[in-house]
């Protein structure tokens, strides 16, 4: 591959147009660096790094996202030199490509990726607002109980509270209000009668 600083005999045989002579020396360098010539990378790394970076900026319009767009470019072009065919064009171009390429992934892949946030943020609040509401409801039913409660007469209010509040069975329910056992069932049956109706027309 010539050096000259006109265009290429070989190129314009199949009717491209020639390289300039920095053009060619990226060429070689790049195919250099196939055969793992890191020197030759090099080069190529301080010829194109900064214009890799302009594109990346120009996609992106981040910059700290082109810089980690332009260094796994870079890294690519290290890596993938050996697919880089001088036939079919020049190096900056396949470069380049490369560049745009990974610049306009990076776009979608930020754009795919705030869609997902935006997505979890509206779940989170419908959660949100459904643990609210839940709450809401539950303390609004804890207050129509509690406000029928305090309509029932004192007899019939004790006994309901000690056994659904405090747990306690029947015969300790009795124990505590020193009243039989069957005084008790009877009141406790009476109370939730009563506390059904209050709630029944507070629906």
């Amino acid at each position: 591959m010539g050096r000259g600083t006109g265009a290429r005999t070989e190129g314009d045989a199949h009717g491209r147009p020639g390289r300039s002579a920095d053009d060619s020396r990226l060429d070689q360098l790049l195919t250099r660096a196939a055969d793992g010539d890191e020197q030759a990378f090099a080069g190529v790394y301080d010829a194109l790094a900064q214009t890799v970076m302009g594109l990346a900026c120009r996609v992106l319009r981040d910059r700290a996202q082109a810089e980690e767009v332009t260094q796994d470019v870079m890294v690519e072009v290290w890596r993938t030199a050996h697919l880089f065919r001088p036939e079919r064009g020049a190096a900056r171009n396949w470069v380049l490509t490369l560049a745009h390429r990974r610049a306009v992934d990076r776009v979608r892949s930020t754009a795919t990726g705030r869609a997902r946030e935006l997505r979890a943020a509206l779940l989170e609040q419908e959660r949100s607002f459904d643990t609210v509401a839940e709450e809401v409801e539950v303390r609004e039913e804890q207050r129509v109980v509690f406000r029928c409660l305090a309509q029932l007469a004192r007899e019939l209010r004790l006994p309901l509270v000690l056994a659904y509040y405090e747990g306690l069975t029947y015969a300790e329910v009795a124990a505590a209000l020193s009243a039989p056992a069957g005084t008790v069932k009877s009141r406790i049956r009476q109370g939730l009668r009563r506390l059904h109706e209050c709630l029944e027309a507070g629906s």
